[in-house]
């Protein structure tokens, strides 16, 4: 049984791989983009239960593609985690504004990394 569908939108080809190796390995259904067009429109056809988002993105960058997410009605129950290096000072609150439930800063670690990821789909059922 799946512990749960998440969608990883990540254009760095060594991240996708390790998020997602990680994230199955653990029991998770894993679905992946390297870009956000592709990830939104995944968001909206596969339904995952949680989106695990770059913010640094080629084209339209993590924080707009979150902010059109929660826009559309298909997609705006579906909890947004950033998955950034961009942890300074502000960008929590950008994040967060955006519509992210929260953040994972990178790089992650690979032993509690899907325990975070859990603790997010529990806030949500």
């Amino acid at each position: 049984m799946s512990e749960g569908k998440i969608l990883i939108i990540d254009d760095n080809p060594m991240n996708l791989e390790l998020v997602s190796d990680l994230l199955e390995l653990r029991g998770f259904l894993v679905i992946k983009a390297e870009d956000s067009k592709t990830g939104m429109e995944l968001a909206q056809t596969e339904k995952p239960d949680l989106i695990l988002m770059d913010i640094q993105l080629p084209g339209i960058d993590g924080i707009d593609a979150t902010r059109i997410l929660k826009e559309d009605t298909i997609t705006a129950d579906i909890p947004i985690v950033a998955l950034t290096a961009h942890a300074m000072k502000g960008d929590e609150e950008k994040i967060l504004k955006a519509g992210c439930t929260g953040y994972i800063s990178k790089p992650i670690n690979t032993r509690e990394f899907p325990k975070i990821v859990q603790s997010y789909l529990k806030k949500t059922t």
